[in-house]
């Protein structure tokens, strides 16, 4: 009987080389290709459920980005409109002014007035005029409340006329002119209202 060689493998080591290697407690390990794969079903699902929490991200990022845009239009219409306010509201002194420089010329001063005078008060109806052209080309308008139905928002009421003549409410003076800007009120116009009269029609 010959005794094994250093180069022949003895029985125990061929017997353990075909077992595996073995654990802390002496039980064959499993290889790492024979360990149990996620169930597929498991995995479909989960990646439903990250797409779905993307998509849902994904659409209230673009809402909010379109609400953005919205309100970004809407100030910058807004700033074009409303830009000059409070200008426009300082100018109207001026615009009364004018207009109290021509009412407090008395009919008969004028109707007998020099060339000279006459001139200077067509200049100033004029500058008048031109003056509320160009607020108009800012969206500055003057208000026509004469004749129409008192309108709180448009309108403030100094005093009230017994009328029977005309319906309850209605403006049947204008003290001080109202302008608007846009759809805003600029200044209300100061009048006076007719009471003692019909109801108004609805």
């Amino acid at each position: 009987m010959t005794e094994p060689t250093d180069h022949e493998p003895t029985k125990e080591a061929a017997q353990d080389a075909v077992a595996g290697p073995a654990t802390a407690n002496g039980e064959a390990a499993v290889p790492p290709e024979q360990t149990a794969e996620p169930d597929p079903f498991v995995v479909l699902e989960k990646l439903k459920q990250e797409n779905s929490e993307l998509k849902d991200k994904l659409l209230r990022t673009l809402a909010e980005m379109e609400n953005l845009r919205r309100r970004t239009e809407r100030e910058v219409a807004d700033a074009k409109t409303y830009g000059v306010t409070s200008f426009a509201r300082d100018m109207l002194v001026f615009a009364d002014n004018l207009r109290r420089a021509v009412e407090n010329v008395p009919a008969d001063v004028r109707a007998r007035a020099e060339p000279a005078l006459a001139t200077f008060l067509e200049g100033i109806e004029l500058t008048e005029r031109d003056f509320t052209s160009r607020l108009e080309k800012y969206g500055v308008r003057k208000l026509e409340p004469q004749g129409a139905r008192f309108d709180p928002n448009l309108h403030e009421a100094l005093f009230e006329v017994p009328d029977e003549k005309v319906a309850s409410g209605t403006v049947v003076q204008v003290v001080e002119a109202g302008y608007a800007i846009g759809d805003r009120v600029l200044r209300p116009a100061k009048v006076g209202v007719s009471r003692g009269g019909p109801k108004p029609a609805a």
